[in-house]
């Protein structure tokens, strides 16, 4: 069928009643109609439209012609309301019913438009013609007129630091954190890489000794610590110096790193009949002949004789805590352990910092155990809280930390600010070295 717009051919139907226009686009036109009719306005109620008949309904047939069999010019194209096309013979229009008025979206007013327009305040005024260089507290400020992009730059070389600067407070004696918790997947290996590297960046000389067999923190400072390696292990079994056995760490000037080999697996076992088997790694650190602003110890995840070395070398302890319930429930222990080095081994050992990790602002589980901790443990949880990144957990994979696999992250930010509170608190409360 050749479409020239309208809905019946009469040059193929071969149908002499009128065709209907597709430009028809309101419900109260119909064809035939006599009566007199306009366009419906908004505040009319619309006509009930009739269901559309069946192709064997008795209704169904064409409206008859006016009376000559022809229209006039001006009949045909008055349009017609569909409830007055009714033919004596109780005859329904259909062509009317199918037709429905596209919807328009509302335009607003000038009125409205002039009521939302924001007026600037007599005081804002005011102050401009009396001052030529008053700013608005509504004018943004640099950090939010600039692009995200710039942003994430500005911290990047904020944390890279390619200056090399002192920009981080040395403390005055070396400070040996050992970072411990008996729960296994809080964050102690990444907390002590990335506050490491952190540290490091910013003008500290910084030493981590890997002391869990898996050798995690030495993955992820791209130190090699397969079997052969010189390890911590001779360290402990053999009496090996700790100069021999630190290397420097590639990218990062002032860290070196002591690395774990599986080896350190059975250095539980052959500890058991060592001489002073608690002290070993305190005597190895102090007998090391450069000096360090900071000595990071990640202990594995367990409260053996290896966690008891590095509680007994270290003079403070940091606990990563996830904000789950989990960690929570064995903290008390580890608390408890603490306890029991400081009365009988180490009297200078505290817990001197508390870092909340893996925090999820999105569940209210999150904020309640940080309400928790700092609750009982006051001043000791850093202000820093380290956040589900996965920056974090993608920087190991290439041999990295966060500081520099993604600086601009969020991850690698707090991380920076969790060290430089470190930092600071160093400063304000100095330690002396465990001899």
């Amino acid at each position: 069928m050749h479409d020239d717009g309208r809905y019946d051919d009469p040059r193929v139907t071969g149908s002499t009643s009128d065709p209907v226009s597709r430009e028809t686009d309101y419900p109260s036109w119909s064809p035939g109609a006599t009566g007199p009719s306009t366009r419906p306005t908004d505040g009319d109620p619309p006509a009930a439209l009739d269901p559309p008949l069946g192709a064997g309904h008795p209704e169904s047939s064409a409206i008859p012609e006016p009376a000559g069999g022809r229209r006039t010019p001006e009949a045909s194209s008055r349009p017609v309301n569909a409830a007055e096309v009714r033919s004596t013979s109780g005859r329904r229009n259909t062509a009317a019913s199918v037709r429905f008025e596209p919807a328009v979206p509302h335009q607003p007013t000038a009125a409205v438009v002039r009521d939302a327009a924001p007026v600037a305040s007599t005081d804002s005024l005011a102050a401009v013609a009396a001052d030529p260089t008053y700013v608005s507290r509504e004018t943004p400020t640099r950090e939010e007129d600039d692009p995200p992009l710039a942003m994430e730059a500005m911290r990047a070389v904020q944390i890279l630091n390619p200056s090399g600067e002192v920009t981080m407070p040395r403390p005055d004696r070396t400070r040996v954190m050992c970072v411990a918790n008996q729960k296994g997947g809080v964050g102690k290996t990444t907390t002590t890489v990335n506050l490491a590297v952190a540290l490091a960046l910013h003008g500290n000389r910084v030493l981590v000794v890997d002391l869990d067999p898996q050798g995690n923190a030495s993955t992820g400072l791209n130190v090699p610590h397969h079997t052969g390696i010189p390890d911590v292990y001779d360290c402990l079994i053999n009496s090996v110096p700790l100069a021999e056995v630190a290397q420097a760490v590639d990218g990062i000037p002032n860290l070196w790193c002591v690395p774990a080999t599986i080896d350190l697996a059975g250095a539980e076992i052959e500890l058991v009949s060592v001489v002073a088997r608690e002290s070993r790694l305190d005597r190895a650190i102090a007998a090391y002949p450069g000096e360090f602003d900071y000595v990071f110890i990640d202990c594995p995840p367990s409260l053996g004789l290896l966690t008891v070395n590095a509680l007994v070398a270290a003079q403070e302890v940091l606990i990563p805590i996830q904000c789950e319930y989990y960690a929570l429930e064995g903290l008390n222990q580890l608390i408890n352990n603490i306890n029991l080095v400081r009365q009988h081994l180490n009297p200078k050992l505290d817990v001197s910092t508390i870092l909340l990790t893996m925090y999820d602002r999105r569940t209210r589980l999150a904020d309640a155990v940080e309400q928790d901790v700092r609750n009982h443990f006051g001043d000791k949880v850093l202000q820093a809280v380290i956040p589900r990144n996965v920056r974090v957990s993608e920087a190991p994979s290439y041999g990295q930390s966060v500081m520099t696999y993604d600086p601009g992250s969020r991850g690698a930010t707090s991380y920076f600010e969790a060290a430089q509170e470190i930092a600071e608190r160093g400063v304000k409360e100095p330690v002396g070295r465990n001899a």
